[in-house]
């Protein structure tokens, strides 16, 4: 981070004490170029202490407890939209990143990260960028290519298999289970599943709010 700039004001959120307390001794060293303004291990009171302190970005982990990084996400960003908001996780899931970047973060890197290529990101991140953590972007690439040459199928590009974008299309056609089950000759059960499947992958709890986004996403035309 260049010295022009004051030290960029940063809150931690996570559900873990010891992911805090980490995150805190990993970034001391660049006390410098980042400075923790406040931290929050519980999600019910991570926003109040993103709008007391009103940092530059917030560091926050795409699963918390009882809660979701992801909505947290979307409240800052409501509250506050010159905030970055840079996940920070152990999830290696392209499906987490493709709803992260939906819903306006900034970033999203692996725990496995160090200290100065964190303080790097966030310098990065701050100037305007849009980061994905190496492990996650070469993936990502490649999807992106395969996507294009037409080698996925419908929603491949929001984590859903081939069978479970068969499955969601008769969702949005209408289809009961039974319907579903008949027209791909597998048991009722294993259309349950992957519905199941579907719904996580989509972040909806339902049949209803899966076709939605379905059609938000422009899965199917």
């Amino acid at each position: 981070m260049t010295q022009d700039h004051e030290p960029l004001r940063v809150v931690i959120i996570d559900d873990h004490q010891m992911v805090l307390d980490g995150l805190k001794a990993m970034l001391h060293p660049y006390a410098g170029q980042v400075a923790i303004v406040g931290e929050s291990s519980d999600p019910q009171d991570a926003l109040r202490v993103v709008s007391e302190v009103a940092p530059d970005a917030v560091l926050l982990d795409i699963r918390l407890r009882g809660s979701s990084g992801l909505d947290l996400c979307g409240d800052i960003l409501a509250a506050r939209p010159a905030c970055k908001v840079v996940f920070l996780t152990v999830y290696d899931d392209e499906q987490y990143l493709y709803q992260a970047l939906r819903v306006g973060a900034a970033g999203f890197l692996l725990k496995r990260i160090r200290g100065a290529e964190l303080v790097d990101y966030l310098s990065r991140i701050r100037d305007g960028e849009v980061l994905i953590d190496p492990a996650l972007a070469a993936r990502v690439a490649l999807s992106a290519a395969r996507l294009q040459s037409g080698e996925f199928w419908p929603g491949a590009h929001l984590g859903l298999t081939q069978r479970e974008s068969e499955v969601l299309a008769l969702l949005v056609a209408g289809l009961s289970n039974r319907a579903i089950a008949a027209k791909l000759v597998v048991s009722e059960e294993t259309v349950k599943t992957h519905s199941r499947g579907i719904y996580r992958k989509l972040g909806t709890s339902d049949r209803a709010g899966a076709v939605a986004v379905a059609l938000r996403e422009g899965v199917f035309h």
